[in-house]
């Protein structure tokens, strides 16, 4: 069977769409709830009527409740009583007035999540959008931005990219990139084979606009610091810094969730204390760890961290800081301690980012099993195709122009030669609950014989295509198609003296039918398992075509090198003194006559230029093996 076939990576898991309108789902019980809070921002009229700006980071219209949902009880490690406070080595006893003191902080609760809208509309009263990626948090920084960037029409810069639950956002300032931007949802194809989504909704400026802590705050907040910090531990006790009296009493509001306010807090790390080796951040309704990827570089020598207590929702934020070598972190009364089934999962996934860890929320796990290798590990570049010998790879090549050339005609009957008589094909789609007939890919889920998908054994034997005639008649039924033979990567899985199986993987696109065309490219993988037949033939017995959407990567590179001329297109005559010059550049290049009759053409017979053009596309890699076999 297929590795296709049982596979069992499963697609993003999209969510009931109901009650997504502008005054439906989680944004309006979010804000009821703050105000329940009374949670107020300092700064913009107290206990008054809420300012428009203080639903700085107010979430788009969806409902995902499921990261957030206080009714669901999983295993909390440990199963400690909840107690107010952090917990630890740098855990001050306030019970005792020590250090800056671990209340809840009353009248602050919430104070940087207020719950006014942001003016709603088409139109934004403050000029900035919010650009929201639905299940955005599954692709990389580095890919997504820079192809937004590639398909927008209007130039852009985003601001304040930042991950919360399954969601990418980022801010615009411009109305005409919004617009632009809006105008990208569904055009970007991910490596599953879905289209990117993305959503703008006029909003309030970024929360650092308006909340930049003035030059003097910052020197107070250097005092503070000084005053928390413990020089023969070199450690430093940020537990519950915005109740801190100095602070409170300037009227200074330090909350480390906002961006300017941690990253002053580790500008201040750097220039005085870059020597820390432990840092407490309990008790700071911290939610993500953006701003704390710079401790890696900034304070290297960092070993004890203290996050307790805060609202980190996911194990993923702490993919940001995996770069410290820590060897103690306390992480309980998190959100994320309940989402774990047992203690040693917990353990694990945690471990997984800090393999020297030795202390976990005050207790001791066992020594680390690993090597001793300072050397960062890189991942080897993706090699090409692997044939073993010549001799095969011959064989196969030509094997695979003689297929596809007749696979892409306008008539694949012949192909009944390929196939034993008691062959075998198989067709799977990657598996997905979304609605197949609204995927690309809705031409080829019928026939899907995905087993994570049939579950029915006798709907699996009839999806599996048995004898020549059969399997032909099918391949006869699917869309015509045009394979972009340079994109071909091939590798051998089994040679014998009787059996030869390997695997082709490539893209390619289908051609217009009855006036209509598609431009959709897609990628498949197809294991052939093959026979001897005749002396230098294959004769199929076992056929495994996988099919999903190409990605834009895939895409971009897809029919750039020159395609050879299509064996059913009509052969143009030659006059003698061109199939003179043919035989010769045949001779001199090592290609065949169909490609190097292909490059003189594209000289205009000019055998000095097409001999410069052939020697610089050998040199780059860039004319396929197909091109040689004769």
């Amino acid at each position: 069977m297929s590795f296709q076939e049982h596979d069992d990576r499963t697609a993003p898991q999209f969510r009931n769409r109901k009650g997504r309108g502008s005054h439906k789902g989680r944004s309006y019980d979010r804000s009821r709830r703050d105000r329940q809070r009374g949670g107020h921002t300092a700064g913009f009229g107290g206990p008054g009527p809420r300012s428009r700006l203080d639903d700085i980071d107010a979430d788009v219209t969806m409902s995902d409740s499921s990261q957030d949902n206080s009714s669901q009880h999983r295993f909390n490690p440990y199963g400690r009583p909840f107690r107010k406070g952090g917990e630890g080595r740098f855990d001050r006893d306030r019970r005792q007035g020590k250090g800056g003191g671990g209340g809840r902080g009353g009248g602050f609760r919430g104070g940087d999540r207020g719950g006014a809208g942001n003016g709603g509309g088409g139109r934004s009263r403050s000029g900035w959008f919010k650009v929201t990626i639905p299940h955005g948090r599954k692709y990389d920084k580095k890919w997504l931005l820079p192809a937004l960037q590639n398909i927008c029409t209007v130039p852009y810069t985003p601001v304040q990219y930042h991950v919360e639950h399954n969601r990418v956002h980022f801010y615009v300032d411009d109305s005409s990139a919004a617009t632009a931007l809006h105008k990208c949802s569904h055009k970007i194809t991910d490596t599953d084979g879905y289209k990117v989504e993305v959503h703008v909704n006029p909003s309030a400026p970024p929360s650092f606009l308006i909340t930049e802590l003035k030059p003097e705050h910052l020197e107070h907040l250097r005092q503070c610091m000084a005053k928390r910090f413990d020089g023969s531990q070199q450690a430093l006790d940020l537990n519950n810094i915005r109740t801190d009296p100095d602070l409170v009493s300037q009227n200074i509001e330090v909350i480390l969730n906002r961006k300017t306010n941690m990253e002053a807090v580790i500008k201040i790390i750097e220039e005085n204390i870059p020597e820390l080796t432990g840092l407490n951040l309990s008790n700071n309704r911290i939610h993500k760890l953006d701003e704390l990827t710079d401790l890696v570089s900034k304070a290297p020598n960092l070993k004890t961290l203290n996050l307790s207590h805060n609202e980190l929702k996911s194990d993923r934020e702490l993919d940001k800081i995996k770069g410290l070598k820590l060897v103690e972190l306390w992480l309980n009364r998190n959100p994320l301690c309940d989402f774990f089934k047992d203690q040693a999962s917990y353990i694990s996934a945690v471990r997984q980012r800090f393999p020297r860890l030795l202390k976990l929320d005050g207790h001791d796990l066992p020594p680390p099993i690993g090597f001793d290798v300072e050397t960062p590990t890189v991942i080897p570049p993706c090699k090409g195709s692997c044939f073993g010998s010549d001799e095969i790879k011959v064989l196969i090549l030509r094997f695979l122009a003689q297929y596809y050339s007749i696979y892409d005609s306008g008539n694949r009957q012949p192909l009944l030669d390929a196939y034993h008589d008691g062959a075998s094909l198989s067709l799977t789609t990657p598996y997905s609950t979304q609605n197949p007939s609204r995927s690309s890919l809705g031409e080829y889920h019928k026939d899907t014989r995905n087993l994570k998908r049939i579950k029915d054994t006798t709907v699996r034997f009839r999806l599996l295509k048995h004898t020549r005639l059969n399997v032909v008649a099918f391949i006869n039924e699917l869309p015509k198609t045009q394979h972009d033979i340079a994109s071909f990567n091939v590798d051998v899985n089994t040679f014998t003296n009787t059996l030869l199986s390997f695997t082709v993987s490539g893209v390619f696109k289908e051609v217009a039918v009855d006036g209509k065309s598609r431009e959709s490219t897609m990628a498949f993988s197809r294991v052939f398992v093959t026979v001897p037949a005749g002396n230098s033939g294959l004769c199929i017995v076992n056929d495994q075509l996988f099919i999903r959407m190409a990605t834009t990567e895939e895409i971009r590179r897809a029919f750039v090198a020159p395609a050879p001329t299509p064996s059913s297109s009509p052969v143009p005559t030659l006059t003698a003194p061109q199939q003179e010059m043919l035989t010769a550049f045949s001779q001199k290049s090592g290609m065949n006559l169909e490609w190097s009759q292909k490059c003189l053409q594209d000289n205009e017979w000019d055998f000095n230029r097409a001999a410069q053009v052939f020697t610089q596309l050998k040199a780059d890699g860039k004319i396929p093996d197909v091109a040689f076999i004769k």
